[in-house]
């Protein structure tokens, strides 16, 4: 026997032989038979088992199988505690189970032609067992429990190599026919094992010290299983006994009817069963015509459809590229335009002085009318949001949504052409005004120098807004081409984003948990670095004996509460600890602590007066005055560049990346991918969208 061994897969007529035993034996008033015979099977499945025991069946044939052993994994022999008659000749079992004797209803066990190497003790725990072919295996010996079989009637262990009987052999008085190879046996010697089954159990009950009594004495308490022991009585009844006989005789004729009836009705059924698989077969083959008909129109259609979209594609691409073109030669008309003006206005300059201080008064216009940093942040977030919700919307329509693209592409090109054409218009006005303006500052410049200034600034202020309408128009188209970019990658990179967030967040967590607490506590700390330039400018109006104060509490990170709120030490005079908590100071010792230090501070004020407050700081609870030029948060200016905040995660890279619904950029492209929750709020990220820094 090799070690190692594939395991065979049974065929498919096989299978369905199988399938088809299953269904039959689950069927309303099935006989109590399961016949699995046949069926290439090299272990006894789960659901014969789970059938035997719920059906209660007592009859379970399992010959010319490829078993090698009775009892698979998972399963036990109380499943088949119903079992009488159980057919397991023509299979490579080598051994039966060690509890088999919990099969105490079995009466025929047939066990021939395997490569069984002994019996286990426990089969003499099977009282009710009437039939044991043990025929042609490779048994040696036979267990003394053989004894214990009270109601044996027929042995079969020829084809073994046996060479001795067990002589508890004898105590079995009911045994009728005993099959063996007379001439290889030892005990009894081959003549007595030659004469007969008789002539073998006197030579066991001689050599046992037991009296001899045929086995018909004792046949008809087995026969009714009645419990009653008449092994004592020598005279039985042998009327009742012929009875019986004629009566299991019937029994056995009516299950032969029985089974001759299933046989044809098996027939009958696999014939239907082929007359279906015909027609199945003929119906799947029209329907694979049918689909294949179906599939070739629907290419057909679909290729019609793609050609007649490329070809729409191709025209709007041409009108894009010439409208392009359109604009293009605008602006290089106006640029020239421009360039003549600037060029006959500085004709007309007359000193570097006046030069110069139009100059600065540009520039400080352009400062106070640029948009500060937070105002642009603030402005690309409601646009992402913007164009997150126009996205949610666009996706549940598939195929109007695409000619809504359309008509709304050809709608923008019509309104570019005609926007163009306005813009043209009123630039031919504007030259028009700037010729009249120029004609009259001309004028006005040779009669008084302060009416040409005017004049100047006057065309300055009228050149730098059409100057800005043109910047704007190419703004919002660049953020339009981007915005759509930034969708068609949203998309595409959705699935690899949800890929690759569950292997590298685990990963993430593992490493950033032994270290969590110092890691939030360096990210506020540049959170606070980072702060904004307004509220360091509200800080830095705080008065100092106030900082001192918070400081000396070990309270600074109220700083910017109180900055904001712009509160003073004569406002806090006046304000109670439910005041304080409503601004944010929520521990109740340090609110009493701090009006106390407050209080003291004042007192000290009105008895040194050299204690009080610089004269520019105001005690009175009163509104705050408006914070001088200098320090009011306007517009950073030109050559102030604002500090890109870093990715929070690796700390090199710069935030690219906005988180949806709580709206924070605190990380790169590169680490954003895996993470679910945000790193400063830590609420669940809905939506991912990339920021495009605009030149």
């Amino acid at each position: 026997m090799p070690l190692f061994f594939r395991k065979r897969k049974p065929s498919e007529e096989a299978r369905k032989r199988l399938e088809y035993q299953m269904c039959l034996a689950k069927e309303a008033g099935a006989d109590d038979i399961l016949d699995i015979s046949k069926c290439e099977l090299s272990e006894i499945p789960f659901g014969a088992f789970a059938t035997c025991k719920v059906l209660q069946k007592k009859v379970l044939i399992v010959h010319t199988n490829h078993l090698t052993s009775l009892l698979p994994k998972s399963c036990s022999l109380l499943s088949l505690a119903t079992i009488k008659v159980l057919d397991l000749h023509d299979n490579q079992l080598t051994a039966l189970p060690d509890d088999l004797g919990q099969l105490t209803a079995l009466q025929v066990l047939n066990v021939e032609r395997n490569q069984l190497m002994q019996l286990p003790r426990s089969i003499g725990n099977l009282t009710q067992l009437q039939t044991l072919n043990v025929k042609d295996n490779k048994l040696k010996e036979l267990p003394d429990t053989l004894g214990e079989l009270r109601s044996l009637r027929t042995l079969n262990i020829s084809g073994n190599e046996i060479q001795r009987l067990p002589k508890m052999l004898a105590h079995v008085r009911t045994l009728e026919m005993l099959s063996l190879d007379a001439s290889t046996m030892v005990f009894p010697p081959p003549e007595v094992c030659g004469a007969g089954t008789a002539a073998i159990l006197q030579f066991l009950c001689k050599e046992s010290g037991l009296e001899y009594y045929p086995p018909s004495q004792y046949l008809l308490p087995v026969l009714e299983q009645d419990g009653t022991n008449s092994r004592d009585s020598p005279d039985g009844p042998t009327d009742r006994v012929s009875r019986e006989e004629v009566e299991w005789q019937n029994r056995f004729s009516d299950y032969e009817k029985r089974k001759e009836q299933k046989m044809l009705e098996k027939l009958e059924f696999e014939r239907r069963l082929e007359l279906g698989q015909r027609e199945h077969a003929q119906l799947l083959q029209q329907s694979s015509s049918q689909k294949d008909e179906i599939l070739q129109t629907v290419k057909e259609e679909q290729f019609r459809l793609e050609k007649g979209l490329s070809e729409r594609q191709r025209h709007l691409d041409a009108e894009r590229q010439r409208l392009q073109e359109q604009l293009k030669q605008t602006e290089q008309s106006i640029s020239s335009r421009i360039q003549k003006l600037l060029q006959e206005n500085q004709r007309q300059k007359k000193s570097s002085e006046i030069l110069k201080s139009l100059e600065n008064e540009r520039i400080r216009m352009e400062q106070l009318m640029s948009i500060t940093q937070e105002e642009t942040e603030n402005l690309r977030r409601r646009e992402v949001a913007s164009a997150m919700k126009q996205m949610l919307t666009e996706r549940c329509k598939n195929r109007l949504m695409q000619m809504a693209y359309e008509s709304q592409r050809q709608s923008l090109a019509q309104q570019a052409c005609s926007s163009m054409a306005e813009m043209d218009e009123r630039f031919q006005q504007i030259l028009s005004w700037q010729q009249m303006d120029q004609n009259k500052a001309i004028s006005q410049i040779l009669q008084e120098s302060a009416m040409q200034k005017a004049a100047f600034e006057a065309l300055q202020v009228k050149k730098d807004l059409m100057h800005r309408q043109i910047r704007s128009q190419e703004m919002v188209s660049e953020q339009r081409w981007a915005l759509s970019n930034l969708l068609q990658q949203l998309l595409k990179e959705k699935q690899q984003r949800e890929e690759e967030l569950r292997e590298i967040l685990t990963e993430l967590e593992a490493k950033s948990e032994t270290r969590q607490e110092n890691y939030w506590l360096i990210q506020y700390q540049r959170l606070l670095n980072q702060k904004p330039l307004s509220l360091k400018l509200q800080e830095e109006g705080v008065e100092r004996q106030l900082v001192a104060l918070l400081e000396e509490l070990s309270a600074e990170h109220y700083l910017p509460i109180f900055a904001h709120h712009r509160l003073s030490l004569a406002l806090l005079s006046q304000m109670s600890p439910g005041d304080l908590a409503k601004l944010g100071v929520s521990e109740a010792g340090l609110q009493h602590e701090i009006l106390r230090k407050v209080q003291e501070l004042l007192d000290a004020a009105r008895i040194q007066p050299e204690l009080k407050p610089p004269a520019g700081e105001v005690l009175t609870p009163t509104a705050p005055q408006e914070p001088p030029e200098s320090v009011r948060p306007s517009a950073p200016p030109a050559e102030l560049e604002v500090q890109a905040s870093e990715c929070v995660v690796c700390l090199e890279r710069e935030a690219q990346m906005i988180f949806l619904n709580c709206g924070h950029v605190c990380c790169c492209q590169q680490c954003c991918q895996p993470l679910r929750t945000c790193p400063l709020c830590r609420q669940d990220i809905v939506q991912r969208l990339r920021i495009y820094h605009s030149s």
